[in-house]
Formats: C-alpha cells, structure tokens, sequence
C-alpha cells in the first residue's frame, strides 16, 4: 500500500469556500490571452459537488482545484490543457474532468498525452450515446459517464462504444438538479484515488482490471430490464 498522500486533480468550476483544497487556480482567457489568476469561489456550484463526491469517497486524498469555467459551463480547449498542465506540476495522481467539448483540439490532446506519460489516471466524462466528446474519447482516457444501477459504492463496467466505466449519478444530497456523466465522472474519480493508494506500482492497464474487478454490473444498463 502507497504511503505517500495521493492528490486528485479536478478541473472544473471551482470550489465552495468551507472545502479543504490543497491548492486551486483559475484559467481565464482575457484581452485574448490565458491568464493564470487565483481561484474565485465557486459560482455554479458545479466543481463544489465534483469534490463532495470525490472527498467523500477518497477523504484521505489532497485535493487540487483548477477552475476553468467561472459565470457559465463554457470553456476552451486552451484552458482546459492549461489547467492539466499546471495539475500534473502540482502532483496530481488522478485527474478529474467532469466536462467534455465537442472538438478534438491538438493542445488539449497534447497535454493529456504528456499527462499520461507522467502515469497520471485521467478520468473525463462521457454521453451514455451520442457524438464523442473531448478529452474522453483519447487514447489512454478513461470514459466515464453515469449509471442509474449503482449506488454510491458501486460501478459498472459498461464496456460501450461511448464509456468504459459507470456509477452513481447522484451529488451527495441525492438532488436531481445536478445528476448525470459528470457525477458518475466524479465517483469513478474517487475510486481511482483508492486505487491508487491500495496498490504499490499503478498503471492504467492495472487501473482498468482494478474497476472491472469491482464492478457491480458488466455491460450496459438496459431499459425494462432488471438489475
């Protein structure tokens, strides 16, 4: 077992003032530059569940925050590699992006490729169906949507043309309003941040036959059907 504190990275709209954060950064894009700025607190409430989830799964790992998205669920491409970049600088094991875009960008390819090679797990949301979204659908991604089976504890390992792995979608108050990929994203975070203090010598193949050992369900969730 790791005895070294292991640091989640989670790039996303911030964090609520009360959260224990290790370190936090905002990416902004002003007079047509990036800038890194200090963190702002969390106005969309969407980062502050993202960290609930994976705090409350993972309480021992040391959370990193980089804030891309500050007024609106809207980024760039050039943020969100940025934000990756300075995670991986800072440490990070395990990077979170609850968020997907629509485009393949090369700077954000890049920067999860030299993420990878550094050994970093990145775990980046995915639509159950549809078109695939950025960065999930690169090599070496995990694809992480939700899953209406599992409880909190619990994963599936869909094993789909659009994710690899599901779980609960729910924040941890149980509210709707909030629901989905991004939440099974997180929750598939924070038992990543487990793994990787269970295990000695972490890889993504291991990381990958660790989840589909735990998974509660195998193959995707099918309407009508019992669980």
């Amino acid at each position: 077992m790791s005895s070294e504190a292991i640091r989640v990275g989670v790039v996303d709209s911030g964090c609520s003032e009360q959260q224990a954060i290790s370190a936090s950064a905002a990416f902004v894009l002003a007079d047509q530059q990036l800038w890194l700025a200090p963190a702002e607190p969390d106005q969309l409430g969407h980062g502050t569940r993202t960290i609930e989830v994976i705090q409350a799964l993972a309480p021992q790992a040391e959370v990193l925050s980089a804030q891309v998205f500050q007024q609106r669920l809207t980024t760039t491409a050039v943020q969100v590699a940025a934000a990756i970049d300075w995670l991986v600088e800072e440490g990070a094991q395990v990077i979170n992006l609850s968020l997907g875009l629509r485009q393949d960008r090369a700077v954000l390819r890049q920067a999860c490729e030299r993420a990878l090679k550094q050994g970093v797990l990145i775990c980046a949301s995915s639509p159950a169906r549809g078109e695939p979204v950025f960065p999930a659908h690169y090599p070496g991604v995990f694809r992480m949507t939700g899953d209406a089976r599992c409880g909190r504890e619990e994963i599936s390992h869909l094993d789909t043309d659009y994710a690899d792995f599901g779980a609960c979608v729910l924040p941890l108050d149980n509210t709707r309003n909030l629901s989905g990929a991004s939440l099974g994203c997180a929750h598939l975070s924070g038992h990543l941040a487990r793994y990787r203090m269970d295990v000695e010598q972490p890889g993504l193949s291991a990381a990958r036959q660790w989840l589909i050992e735990r998974s509660r369900y195998q193959g995707p969730e099918r309407r009508g059907a019992e669980a």
